[in-house]
């Protein structure tokens, strides 16, 4: 019989084997130009969000890399107040469709300093900004810091409200799938079928990285790059991407991403003293959109939020891991968020499951190998997690995080994982790019997180 204190001994013994190797993947991954790529070779860039969850772990053990990681981040913000998705620090040919193709410089107020995509991605830094307040041991450096930097965000929220909230109800659109972070997600397929690209000839890079069975297909591809088409003939500007692009949803993830940094910034301004016409504004912000958010993007009959096609004015109907993340962003009430995880439990907390699948197990469009059609992410269940855990959730919130760390220990720091716990092969490996800065970030996070 294998003694009890031995076996809790070896657990704590890999968890610190893996926070060591944690930190070794972090470090590696930092660039000289003060940036993390998220994994060697399938990502040579800075991702807006990556940035985000990157500069929480590195807050744990190295607080001025995870300063640097942010501020380079908001340095290459335009004159307008967007901050781009892709920044490309660098010349690398291994990534496609790379600073070339997406010639931010049309713009008249992108960024001098930096070639980018003339895209975003959910809004995470303000809620970022007040975690590594949270997590760091001299609160007086950090809100120093803090107060040099957190103005760059609030007019990154400017720039959404004026810029990508045409009927004024305070939901702001991405305009392409890639801004909303699940890149090939289910949802968008219904939306595919109203377009018809052209066809694209060009070299895919991902694919050279990765199997090819992982990753979106060569004519989802053909639509990705179309969209971006018709934003640079017209210089990416706001309104003519809202006139014409056949793209226009109003995606529940990257909403509350964005009202739950608007009350980071609320709270943040109120610790830094003054700004009261920031807070005001950040108010009235919230006011709106909260209650929009629960009145247009609520689906009762699902028990679940879902996306809103702005373009073809009709909700997409269909439930994935971004339907619950307004638990993060404490946007429903007690008795919805009941509702909410009454619904992930019944259809995606299956006992042969880990949670939490970026896709309705339960859909015929579920594949749980392909990226966001269906595999586990570890940046959305650090966000269920807390949600869970704020909305006294205490039993599934620890599932969330056990789950999470139980893959990682499993696989290793993949960039996904497949969530079913007999996959019927032998050797089931984590999905995408392996040493991913991400889920090593998050990774010390959960571990330091009661």
């Amino acid at each position: 019989m294998v003694d009890y204190c031995q076996c809790v001994f070896f657990t704590q013994f890999m968890k610190q084997e893996l926070y060591k190797k944690a930190i070794t993947v972090l470090d590696a991954n930092f660039q000289e130009g003060g940036f993390t790529i998220p994994s060697a070779g399938l990502y040579p860039f800075q991702w807006k969000w990556d940035s985000g969850f990157i500069a929480l772990g590195f807050a744990h053990y190295d607080v001025e890399k995870a300063k640097t990681e942010m501020r380079t981040l908001l340095d290459a913000q335009w004159g307008n107040g967007f901050i781009p998705h892709i920044v490309f620090h660098t010349d690398n040919d291994s990534y496609f469709p790379g600073a070339d193709f997406h010639q931010s410089e049309l713009h008249p107020l992108s960024s001098k300093k930096y070639r980018s995509t003339g895209m975003t991605q959910p809004p995470v830094s303000g809620f970022v900004l007040q975690e590594m307040y949270r997590i760091a041991a001299d609160k007086e450096d950090m809100l120093k810091y803090i107060k040099e930097h957190i103005d760059k965000v609030f007019y990154n929220h400017v720039y959404f409200y004026e810029n990508r909230d045409p009927q004024d109800e305070g939901l702001v659109y991405i305009y392409h799938n890639w801004e909303s972070g699940t890149d090939n997600s289910p949802v968008w397929d219904d939306i595919w079928k109203t377009m018809n690209p052209p066809e694209y000839t060009f070299v895919r890079k991902d694919t050279t990285h990765v199997d090819a069975s992982q990753r979106p297909t060569k004519r989802e591809y053909d639509h990705y790059l179309y969209i971006i088409d018709i934003a640079k003939q017209h210089n990416y500007d706001d309104v003519k991407i809202a006139e014409l692009s056949p793209f226009l949803v109003q995606d529940p993830l990257f909403n509350a991403m964005l009202i739950k940094s608007n009350q980071a910034l609320i709270e943040l301004y109120e610790l830094i003293g003054g700004n009261e016409d920031k807070i005001k504004t950040l108010l009235q912000w919230q006011s709106k959109s909260i209650a929009s958010f629960n009145e247009k993007l609520f689906d009762a009959e699902l028990g679940a939020y879902v996306h809103y096609d702005l373009r073809n004015e009709k909700a997409i109907r269909h439930i994935t891991s971004s339907s619950f993340s307004p638990l993060f962003a404490n946007i429903p009430s007690p008795e919805r968020a009941k509702v909410l995880v009454k619904t992930m439990m019944d259809k995606f907390g299956g006992a042969d499951k880990y949670l939490c699948a970026s896709f309705d197990p339960t859909s015929d469009r579920f594949n749980p190998k392909k990226y966001w059609r269906g595999p586990v992410w570890i940046n959305m269940n650090w966000m269920l997690f807390l949600g869970l855990k704020n909305y006294g959730f205490a039993d599934v919130a620890a599932r969330m995080k056990h789950d999470s760390i139980e893959l990682i220990e499993k696989y290793g720091f993949y960039e996904y994982f497949d969530c079913r716990k007999d996959t019927g092969e032998e050797n089931t490996p984590g999905y995408g790019g392996n040493n991913f800065s991400w889920s090593a970030a998050l990774f010390i996070d959960l571990v330091n997180t009661d």
